[in-house]
């Protein structure tokens, strides 16, 4: 007998970059994700809720999740007020029926915003039915130097928030136990971004099984557990040399997880 979770496979709209998103739409529907994660970026229909609600009817694929646009490209989209930007993405997503945030801690050098985060992140919460899954980062390096880019810090289970998003790309380039931090998440695992990693300096966003990251290992433990949040495929297909190949990249990542993401019943698993 196999247990398979409820958890939904969906396909970030970072994923087929530097296609569109409405590509990504497209090729969710084409593959069979069981959902999209938009990321809102400089993509003008990223930022258009009722743009994005007629890609979504049309293709027939339910937007899970809404990443507000936390990146350095990103800094004015959607204002250059990061807990406005919040604001537009947890009114996004109520609108658009994701049940999900995710948010990335902030920079070092957004003083203000950084010294309110924690607390900041709790009341939105308090607010909403949309769960504001916050992201695990990574120390900046360059050669033998490191910097510490984000706070309160790039590991966000030092902190205390309500719901968490893991990042297996960001965990290789921290050359952090993706084990170990899956495991003091515990049930604040809200979501997943499932991507790999060698561990290199850059972020890189391999599909899943062609790094070094324990991407089966966590997909198997959280469906031991009954995980009921969401993996989403986030990986890097710049380098692809045509639309058929991207395609399929993103139809290896679904099939690789899907795999992973059944556990025997009756066995128990660390």
């Amino acid at each position: 007998m196999v247990r398979i979770p409820d958890a939904k496979v969906a396909l970030s709209t970072a994923s087929v970059y530097p296609e569109s998103t409405a590509t990504a739409f497209e090729i969710a529907a084409r593959l069979g994700y069981d959902g999209v994660e938009v990321m809102v970026w400089t993509d003008p229909v990223s930022q258009d809720i009722e743009a994005l609600r007629r890609l979504s009817d049309y293709h027939q694929v339910p937007i899970l999740a809404v990443h507000a646009p936390c990146l350095l490209i990103t800094q004015r989209v959607w204002s250059t007020d990061p807990w406005v930007k919040l604001q537009r993405a947890r009114a996004a997503a109520e609108k658009l029926g994701a049940s999900t945030v995710v948010v990335h801690p902030p920079f070092r050098w957004q003083r203000g915003y950084a010294r309110d985060f924690v607390r900041g992140i709790w009341r939105m919460a308090e607010e909403t039915d949309v769960r504001f899954a916050v992201e695990n980062m990574y120390p900046w390096r360059y050669r033998d130097r490191e910097m510490l880019a984000y706070a309160p810090d790039w590991d966000v289970t030092k902190d205390d928030y309500r719901h968490f998003t893991v990042d297996l790309s960001h965990t290789s380039t921290a050359r952090t136990d993706a084990l170990a931090m899956v495991d003091r998440m515990g049930d604040r695992l809200a979501h997943i971004h499932l991507a790999d990693g060698n561990g290199s300096a850059k972020d890189e966003h391999l599909v899943p099984g062609r790094g070094k990251q324990p991407c089966a290992e966590v997909l198997e433990r959280l469906a031991t557990r009954g995980f009921d949040g969401h993996v989403v495929i986030e990986v890097n297909t710049r380098r692809a040399m045509s639309a058929a190949e991207r395609e399929a990249d993103l139809a290896e990542a679904l099939a690789f997880t899907r795999l992973h993401l059944a556990s025997p019943t009756g066995v128990p698993r660390p």
